[in-house]
């Protein structure tokens, strides 16, 4: 299967050594957003050996090329951007968005879908894993399920994106920026569509408005972080929480624990005896609590070299292709598809 991978960000990177391992897959095309990267072989961006496939930063050669799907991974999402390549014939797997579409994404997004014959569909690690994916997974071996959550404890300062960090999550910033700023939104629009999954697979009667939250912690003392250092009264620690509720009674819950590190913190928030992880939640009969490790580097520098959650969010994209380009024309979310499994390694083979 022909591939392009539009954008190389931290996953778009990840997503071409991906595409390049997998034996199904064969990497074609790339878009990037800076015209200082066109023409340049991908293999160069990546800093490997050249492969043969140069970067454009033209759209319309993108449109224009033959291939069977996009893993479409810019920073932020743009709807038309995704119906002109579904339009002109390409499949498209994404982590930025629409892993379970409303009506108004549905209907332009669908008829983009009808009009080029092809699937699009949204994957990744969080959203698109652990907040909806993993507690239906699981929920699969309880019965009278009352509760699912999703949730994250992550170290932020190992995410290598410093202009995001400071300029967009807000971290460094004051209490008050960080809780009028932009991060909120922007996060609702992936986790709330996890929460609606889980209530809809479920079968919850769940009220159709989803209860969002945050919190900053901010540093007591200097905390040096790859965006500098983090003064004292500043933010250094976010949780951001999303749920519905039947009644007064929480059925879903999503959350993100973003911290800077766990030293003078006010509140002093931890990660706990567990440390950085990611867990699964389902109570019902027999209820179970997952605690997934692995996904989080084990040092801030090995973070930013190469983060583990990074590259996990990349290659379940990497691995839904086959998949997509075998479903029927429409928005598949992971209610409509089969199993996506990896594959062996090459020596393995």
């Amino acid at each position: 299967m022909r591939v392009i991978q539009w954008a190389t960000g931290g996953v778009g990177r990840a997503a071409i050594e991906g595409i390049l391992l997998h034996p199904d897959l064969e990497l074609v095309g790339c878009w990037v957003h800076s015209d200082s990267k066109h023409g340049m072989d991908v293999g160069e961006i990546l800093g490997i050996d050249p492969i043969g496939v140069a970067a454009t930063s033209s759209v319309d050669e993108i449109l224009a090329m033959d291939a069977d799907a996009v893993v479409y991974a810019p920073l932020m999402p743009n709807r038309d951007e995704v119906a002109a390549l579904l339009r002109s014939g390409k499949n498209v797997v994404t982590p930025v968005g629409w892993f379970y579409p409303g009506e108004s994404d549905g209907e332009v997004l669908g008829a983009a879908c009808a009009e080029g014959g092809t699937t699009l569909h949204g994957t990744g690690i969080n959203p698109g894993g652990i907040t909806e994916l993993h507690p239906l997974m699981f929920s699969a071996l309880s019965s009278a399920v009352t509760f699912v959550r999703g949730e994250e404890f992550s170290d932020i300062r190992t995410y290598n994106a410093p202009d995001v960090v400071r300029h967009i999550m807000m971290f460094g910033g004051k209490p008050e920026e960080a809780m009028g700023g932009p991060m909120l939104g922007l996060l609702s629009g992936g986790f709330i569509q996890s929460v609606r999954m889980c209530v809809d697979a479920l079968g919850f009667a769940a009220e159709p408005r989803v209860r969002t939250s945050q919190e900053v912690a901010v540093a007591t003392a200097p905390i040096d972080s790859p965006i500098g250092v983090i003064e004292p009264g500043h933010v250094a620690g976010q949780r951001f929480v999303w749920e519905a509720f039947v009644g007064e009674t929480c059925v879903v819950q999503v959350a993100v624990n973003w911290l800077m590190g766990e030293e003078n913190l006010d509140p002093p928030w931890e990660f706990g005896p567990q440390g950085e992880r990611f867990e699964v939640e389902v109570q019902g009969d027999p209820s179970c609590t997952v605690t997934i490790k692995g996904w989080q580097p084990d040092t801030v520098e090995e973070g930013l070299e190469r983060n583990p959650g990074v590259t996990a969010t990349a290659f379940h994209c990497v691995n839904s292709i086959p998949y997509v380009v075998a479903a029927e024309p429409g928005i598949k979310t992971y209610l409509d598809l089969p199993l996506v499994a990896g594959r062996a390694h090459p020596d393995l083979r």
